[in-house]
């Protein structure tokens, strides 16, 4: 009798639903970006959801130096996860096929103006992503050093030259390069694009259909490969095997006085090995004028929203909660803290961040040049200019590979 007592009481408290006979399948949520440097950042948001959304798991994973490759090889098979990443401009019409338009969502109206146009396909309409950060490009460095020594930050590749010889005259390297990730050629070139033309997506484009060389630039023949050469022969023990861990360390520690390819994302590692470091962000040395010394500005990142994903709308829900709660803010200010890609009149307590405004306010941003090609042309870029320092290539071989290249990838 009491174990029919018990089926019946079993049976009552399924239709009052108060058990449940089979657990609720978890709503899974898969992210597969670049930018590794906000992990911390983004399990800690992915933590706060679980609070707001406790039925929905969220997938978190992570990698850069090969990422382009990753992703064409889930995208191939397809395995497309629910939110992947690819940069702005160019990669936003690439990927478009696979991306949600969101410019119906709440989040857009949270975008700020500027990442909001970087979005859009190449007509210029929709939002086919969000991003994680506004940014600035340029060149990192401590300014203790600076000041300690007596050098002025240069602002002419000949200024840098004599910071170099004063450097190493104090026994200090003058950079830790980064050489050996292909992404930092691409964050340092496009400042001496930006030196070249005026216009620097119809440079790209002209790259892009053969109609534009190395040579017919005195910028990009002759001054880039003085910088990088100036960088190689100055910087790391073996600067081809330099990667952004060794940029962090060789800054904070006070190794090197300035690294290349990087921005306000490195501040929070740079400061958790050295906390009282003052380091600041000015424009790429890039000719013999000083005016072209400047900060880039704009947003290179997007996240993409499958179109094809079995939880569009967890995933809307979650990117929405993302760009318009309280917490959301919080999160890019007082946590990530970055170059805030929402509307908001607070800003992120780093000096990076707030040297990067100032720059603008004053001398007024360079444009953004990466976002006209893809990452798979940068890759093989990085790729080419590694073969070059490392003695496989000659200049001119170098420069008429990757017009090759630009042509063959993004042509």
């Amino acid at each position: 009798m009491k174990k029919m007592t018990g089926i019946l009481l079993l049976i009552g408290l399924l239709v009052m639903g108060t058990i449940s006979p089979v657990a609720l399948a978890a709503r899974e949520i898969s992210i597969f970006i670049s930018m590794p440097e906000y992990a911390d950042a983004i399990r800690e948001l992915i933590n706060e959801y679980k609070k707001v959304q406790p039925d929905v798991v969220v997938h978190y994973e992570t990698t850069q130096s090969d990422y382009p490759t990753l992703l064409k090889v889930k995208l191939n098979s397809g395995d497309v996860p629910d939110i992947f990443a690819s940069t702005t401009g160019k990669e936003i019409e690439l990927y478009k096929e696979y991306s949600l338009n969101l410019a119906d969502q709440s989040l857009a109206e949270a975008m700020e103006q500027a990442v909001k146009g970087s979005m859009a396909d190449a007509n210029g309409e929709g939002v086919y992503g969000l991003a994680i950060k506004g940014n600035y490009f340029g060149m990192v460095y401590n300014k203790g050093l600076f000041a300690e020594l007596g050098v002025k930050l240069p602002e002419t590749l000949p200024e840098l030259e004599t910071a170099v010889e004063q450097f190493n005259a104090a026994g200090i390297a003058p950079f830790s390069s980064g050489f050996g990730e292909w992404w930092v050629f691409k964050h340092a070139f496009q400042h001496f694009l930006a030196a070249a033309t005026d216009d620097v997506q119809g440079l790209v484009q002209q790259f892009e259909q053969g109609q534009a060389k190395f040579k017919d630039y005195p910028e990009l023949y002759e001054n880039w490969f003085r910088f990088v050469d100036l960088v190689y022969a100055n910087s790391d023990a073996k600067p081809l095997e330099s990667t952004i861990s060794t940029e962090i360390a060789a800054l904070a520690l006070g190794n090197a006085a300035m690294v290349v390819g990087q921005g306000p994302w490195i501040e929070a590692d740079v400061k958790a090995i050295e906390p009282g470091i003052s380091i600041g962000i000015a424009g790429y040395p890039v000719s013999g004028n000083a005016a072209q010394a400047q900060v880039i500005a704009g947003a290179d990142q997007a996240m993409r929203i499958s179109n094809s994903s079995d939880v569009e709308q967890d995933v809307l829900d979650f990117v929405n909660w993302w760009y318009t709660s309280d917490y959301g803010e919080s999160w890019f200010i007082d946590l990530a803290k970055v170059v805030s890609p929402i509307v908001t009149d607070r800003m992120a307590d780093f000096d990076l961040v707030r040297d990067g405004a100032m720059q603008v306010s004053e001398r007024g941003p360079a444009p953004i040049g990466i976002i006209y090609s893809t990452d798979s042309f940068h890759m093989s870029f990085g790729e080419i200019m590694q073969a070059y320092l490392g003695g496989q290539l000659t200049k001119d071989e170098a420069c008429a590979q990757i017009e090759q290249q630009w042509m063959e990838i993004d042509g």
